[in-house]
């Protein structure tokens, strides 16, 4: 099993910057498709970026689209999501999950998906 361990979040005004980081350990790295999911109070979880273990193909959801940017470090084993012009909706717990379906309509996680411990990000305006 993968586990792994999120971190970076904070708190920032609107249109503030944030870089999250997820160290994956155990597992299959290089073939894990890695995914960030975000959780705010009150609302369903939501897929937000996820990068396929198979073609290195990434995408993001619609809500953050040209202001997130998702890459990887593998000689690390670190994704990372950088994330900008943030919003007060940006405010969320994160999650680094592996193995979810990532296509470019649909970040989903799976009954067999890895869930990191989380990050708190919140923004004011």
């Amino acid at each position: 099993d993968v586990q792994l361990q999120a971190s970076g979040g904070g708190s920032v005004r609107t249109g503030g910057s944030l870089r999250l980081s997820c160290a994956a350990s155990g597992g299959i790295y290089r073939v894990n498709t890695m995914s960030w999911f975000r959780r705010a109070p009150g609302k369903k979880r939501e897929g937000v970026s996820c990068v396929s273990g198979r073609d290195g193909r990434t995408f993001y959801a619609d809500s953050v689209k040209n202001r997130a940017t998702m890459y990887k470090d593998d000689s690390r084993k670190t994704v990372f999501l950088q994330m900008n012009s943030l919003k007060p909706e940006d405010t969320a717990v994160y999650y680094c999950v592996t193995d979810a379906l990532c296509l470019v309509d649909r970040i989903m996680a799976l009954v067999g998906s890895e869930w990191g411990q989380g990050t708190q990000v919140t923004v004011s305006s």
